[in-house]
C-alpha cells in the first residue's frame, strides 16, 4: 500500500498554482446574418474599427466598411463559398493595409498582398 504524506501533496498543489496561466484573451466574434454578391452582415462585432480585417471561421478575410447600429457590413476578399448564415466570424484587430519594399517591385498582388503572379512567396527579407 502506498501512502501519500499530507506535505507532498501541498507541494504538489503549491507547484500547479504557481504555474497556472491567469491570461484572459478577449476575443471580438459575431455571427453572420446575410451573405451575398461578396457582401456580408455581421451580428455581434461592437467594437470592431472601420476598415478592419475579419476572419470568417472557413478562413475567408473580410474588411468592414459598413458600421450601423446593428451590424456590419463586410466585403468579403475571397469567394467566400463556404460562409452560410450563422457561421462565426472575428475581429482582428489589423486595420487593412499593404506592405511597401523593393520585394513588391515588379509584383502582382491581391488586395491582401499575397502574391498572384506565379512567382512564388515574397520572402519577409524582400518585405522590410
Amino acid at each position: 500500500m502506498v501512502t501519500i504524506r499530507a506535505d507532498e501533496i501541498s507541494k504538489i498543489i503549491r507547484e500547479r498554482i504557481e504555474q497556472y496561466n491567469t491570461e484572459v484573451k478577449i476575443v471580438n466574434t459575431g455571427i453572420v446574418l446575410q451573405v451575398g454578391n461578396g457582401i456580408a452582415r455581421i451580428y455581434g462585432l461592437d467594437e470592431v474599427m472601420a476598415g478592419e480585417l475579419v476572419e470568417f471561421e472557413e478562413s475567408t478575410i473580410g474588411i468592414t466598411l459598413n458600421l450601423e447600429s446593428k451590424n456590419v457590413g463586410v466585403v468579403l476578399m475571397g469567394d467566400g463559398l463556404m460562409i452560410q448564415e450563422g457561421s462565426s466570424v472575428k475581429a482582428t484587430g489589423r486595420i487593412a493595409q499593404i506592405p511597401v519594399s523593393e520585394g513588391y517591385l515588379g509584383r502582382v498582388v491581391n488586395a491582401l498582398a499575397k502574391p498572384i503572379d506565379g512567382r512564388g512567396e515574397i520572402s519577409a527579407l524582400e518585405s522590410r
